[in-house]
């Protein structure tokens, strides 16, 4: 197993470096050739944080498998409020503000709902994939005329901007794009080989492995984005972080089995067991953020250590009482 687990860690660590890279590439491309820095920060930047997750749900997709990328698209946003968000209250707790109490969490849970939606019948088919693909582009449209409005703070666009690379020439943006594209297949070939073999070695099934390993390890950058906003003050990044991660994940991420690989569910659990756990964590920063649980606008130390609990114990869960089938 030792083969395995180091193309695991190695192809996790080459994946979030080649995300950065592509990332600078591309967007300095972008503004190289006169496309506005909102623009650039709202869709390439915005897309771009989730080219970890995006980039490993292709190449699955593209190989036949949807266990991995559903695991990993409703992983990733249970991890990011159950383990990012959580460990961030612990830390400091986390202001939210009234405009994101009104426009960007409600929006949040009614994405999570969404998909729920769109898998009662137990399939995710191209029909689906449409819908995402719709929901996706008015996401974007909705940011972009929310920020051009300026219709108060935007955590989105602030946590978008903040990672707007400087200019630079064209041909080293050129290079960048060229080889964090590159290096984003490769290493997600790598990973998604490690996760199979570690998945077939101890009898769990891709999607608990796309719900465990990938889904925390493609959610390392949305962690350090989020403690490193929180411990400067920047609550608004912090939290837009996880939210614009979140709704990234369902919209985009997905589109890949949808397209790609329609068809059944990998498990029935899926809608049973981790759909209900990512709506209930969903519904739980909202009603925490709303002062149902005694602090309004504000995500406490005490729901954070609630929030961690919960994760804690739905990954045990996971790694203890599931099986491939």
């Amino acid at each position: 197993m030792l083969l395995p687990t180091f193309a695991v860690l190695a192809g996790l660590a080459l994946l979030i470096w080649a995300a950065d890279r592509f990332i600078l590439g591309a967007s300095a491309l972008a503004r190289a050739a006169g496309i506005s820095p909102l623009v650039v920060g709202m869709v390439i930047v915005g897309l771009g944080t989730s080219s970890p997750e995006l980039a490993v749900s292709t190449l699955a997709s593209l190989q036949g498998s949807n266990g991995i990328p559903l695991g990993n698209a409703v992983g990733s946003n249970i991890c990011n409020i159950g383990l990012i968000l959580a460990l961030a209250a612990l830390i400091k707790p986390v202001q939210v503000q009234s405009t994101i109490l009104r426009r960007e969490l409600p929006l949040c849970v009614g994405v999570a709902l969404l998909l729920v939606m769109l898998v009662l019948d137990g399939d995710l088919d191209r029909l689906d994939g449409a819908v995402l693909a719709a929901g996706l582009v008015a996401l974007i449209l909705w940011m972009l005329r929310t920020a051009r409005d300026g219709a108060g703070p935007d955590p989105l666009q602030a946590e978008h901007q903040k990672h707007l690379p400087p200019p630079m020439p064209v041909g080293r943006a050129l290079m960048w794009t060229v080889i964090g594209l590159s290096l984003l297949i490769g290493a997600s070939q790598l990973l998604i080989w490690g996760a199979v073999a570690i998945a077939q070695a101890y009898g769990v099934s891709e999607l608990v492995i796309g719900l465990t390993i990938i889904a925390i390890g493609t959610s390392l950058p949305e962690l350090a984005a989020t403690i490193s906003g929180l411990l400067k003050g920047e609550d608004d990044i912090a939290i837009g972080n996880i939210i614009g991660s979140s709704m990234f994940n369902i919209l985009a991420i997905l589109l890949a089995p949808a397209l790609i690989a329609p068809g059944p569910l990998p498990e029935a659990s899926l809608l049973s067991r981790d759909l209900p756990v990512m709506v209930a964590f969903t519904f739980a920063l909202y009603a925490m953020a709303a002062g149902l649980f005694g602090h309004r606008h504000r995500v406490s130390r005490l729901d954070g250590g609630l929030l961690l609990a919960g994760f804690c114990g739905y990954t045990l869960i996971l790694l203890t009482g599931s099986t491939t089938t």
